[in-house]
């Protein structure tokens, strides 16, 4: 079934096409809300929350083309996944200064091509809540500062520490990992 027609099928609540689309794209969306939380019992939760969110939302979504479903769906996951966030306040989880590295570690992109991707995410997924989402938001998903703040209701100086702060925690572990290597 094409994805236009899975979009009207849903649209029509078609319990088929829901789990259809369920099965099609429940992985991709978990690992998103992962990203975002860290916890892989609460990603599933919020997976579930942001699908029944989905359902009832068809009428809200246009179809733009190929893709443009999973781009939808990825955008109400992260809402979601934010949301959760914003309630818990996590988006404040910081680690104390004298714990950072006296200054970045700038690795080549050769050197960080060693890395395993699976070793770059646990070491994200490691990030303080806060960091991580501010990283999520700004790396990943390719947001402004100015976006993020309006996105956790922070201001945008909040989200470039954030920012350096993760990238330093990283740049550490990243260190730490070729080191060893």
């Amino acid at each position: 079934m094409s994805e236009k027609e899975l979009t009207n099928r849903c649209r029509q609540n078609d319990n088929i096409a829901r789990r259809e689309l369920y099965e099609l794209y429940a992985g991709q969306m978990l690992s998103i809300c992962c990203r975002y939380v860290g916890d892989r019992e609460l990603a599933q939760d919020l997976l579930h929350d942001g699908f029944l969110k989905i359902y009832r939302s068809f009428d809200k979504f246009a179809y733009r083309g190929e893709g443009s479903l999973r781009a939808w769906m990825s955008k109400v996951m992260v809402n979601i996944s934010l949301e959760y966030l914003r309630k818990r306040e996590a988006v404040n989880g910081t680690i104390a200064l004298d714990e950072l590295p006296d200054t970045m570690v700038d690795e080549s992109v050769e050197e960080l091509s060693i890395v395993p991707q699976s070793v770059l995410m646990k070491f994200i997924e490691e990030l303080p809540q806060g960091y991580r989402t501010v990283f999520n938001l700004f790396v990943l998903d390719e947001k402004s500062h100015k976006e993020i703040a309006e996105l956790l209701g922070i201001n945008e100086k909040s989200s470039a520490s954030q920012l350096f702060r993760a990238k330093s925690v990283l740049a550490k572990k990243i260190k730490d990992y070729l080191d060893k290597q």
